[in-house]
């Protein structure tokens, strides 16, 4: 089959498999790279050590695919319904995690796309990536005309704004190429650099992940930096403000995707309830979505700083639960949200858990929680 004929033959498969945009690519370094070490030099990756780690892997593709010639870069809308408003004692999620986990099922279309080109194609050499090999997806998504690299560091286009994944099916075949987007259309706006809840961006197409929300209450495994929990606000799990605020999402279209409609209807999580959980309940609820990768400790110590910012009264007992964890990450943080109270009860608990606590750093939450407690109550 000439090589014209296939690729519009893999992008109508892929289209029929539910991915919405697909362009083609040659294998080649990409145009960022060197914007990626300096950013890895900066240290802005935190704690991903898996990115230096492999840093000489994302020179080339051929590092993902030995002999590849060719990327066929997909995307798969995610947007549905739109955000609850979030009521005290409720914790937001990232819109991407509404749903079940994303991997499996374009994992899975991929797979069946793969098997489209090898039955057409016997001889070809074929590997799938959904954001687990060291690929610059966003650059090659450029590169095969999907969109640009915008200002908050997301690929963007005209109609479907940032509200989807990537995927990339890469082939030692040579397919035919799609033109580079060029043109850059975010001008002279700032919204997502301004909107930024913790100022993360260091500068336009330049983010600081470790100031990141998203990075915080899912790449972490550290108690989330004093100064950066208020900024965090509700958010449990990602952030979506700089996708929110980004005029080209206006526009964006809806996903009909059943697997990215939101689990029991829900865009918000009762955080209480979560305290209650102990790993095999939490396992079963969320073993088979995003929600999964901070495991409960990561994401109880989410609950524990969004409940410490909105302080409302009903949770303190839940907070009692996560400040006698046997987890010391929500122990942690259980003791700063309770320090926020100023119920006799936060505070009797924190009293009674110091002399008990052998964990030196979930110690000196404590006491700078009772010393908090303690100057609101003199003021």
């Amino acid at each position: 089959m000439p090589a014209l004929s296939l690729t519009d033959a893999l992008k109508s498969e892929a289209a029929r498999l539910g991915l919405q945009m697909a362009g083609v690519c040659p294998a080649v370094s990409p145009a960022g790279l060197d914007h990626f070490r300096h950013w890895l030099d900066a240290g802005y990756a935190g704690e991903m050590e898996y990115l230096p780690a492999r840093a000489a892997a994302y020179a080339h593709p051929r590092h993902v695919l030995d002999g590849a010639r060719s990327l066929l870069v997909l995307t798969c809308n995610y947007r549905n319904a739109e955000p609850a408003v979030a009521q005290s004692g409720q914790g937001r999620i990232s819109r991407y995690a509404w749903g079940n986990d994303y991997h499996e099922l374009i994992r899975d279309r991929l797979g069946q796309l793969a098997d489209f080109l090898r039955d057409r194609a016997p001889q070809a050499t074929v590997r799938t990536v959904v954001d687990t090999a060291p690929l610059l997806e966003r650059e090659f998504a450029q590169l095969a005309g999907l969109g640009w690299i915008g200002k908050n560091t997301l690929l963007l286009n005209k109609q479907a704004g940032s509200w989807f994944f990537l995927a990339v099916l890469l082939t030692d075949l040579e397919l035919d190429y799609d033109a580079a987007h060029a043109a850059d259309h975010c001008g002279t706006c700032r919204a997502c650099l301004d909107a930024c809840p913790t100022d993360a961006f260091v500068d336009a197409y330049q983010l600081d992940a470790r100031k990141c929300i998203s990075y915080l209450t899912i790449e972490s495994r550290r108690p989330i930096p004093l100064e950066l929990r208020e900024p965090l606000g509700e958010w449990l799990f990602g952030c979506d403000v700089c996708q929110e605020v980004c005029p080209w999402n206006h526009r964006a279209p809806a996903s009909e995707e059943p697997e990215f409609q939101p689990l029991g209807g829900m865009t918000v999580v009762e955080l209480a309830e979560l305290f209650e959980m102990d790993d095999d309940a939490f396992r079963a609820r969320f073993r088979h979505t995003p929600l999964w990768r901070p495991k409960r400790r990561g994401l109880l110590r989410n609950a524990a700083i969004v409940l410490g910012n909105q302080r409302p009264p009903e949770a303190v007992g839940a907070l009692i639960r996560g400040l006698n964890d046997s987890e010391p990450l929500i122990r942690g943080a259980a003791a700063w949200a309770l320090g926020r109270y100023r119920e006799p009860a936060a505070r009797e608990a924190l009293t009674t858990r110091l002399p008990h606590e052998t964990d030196p750093e979930v110690g000196n939450e404590i006491a700078a929680a009772l010393a908090e407690d303690s100057t609101a109550t003199a003021g």
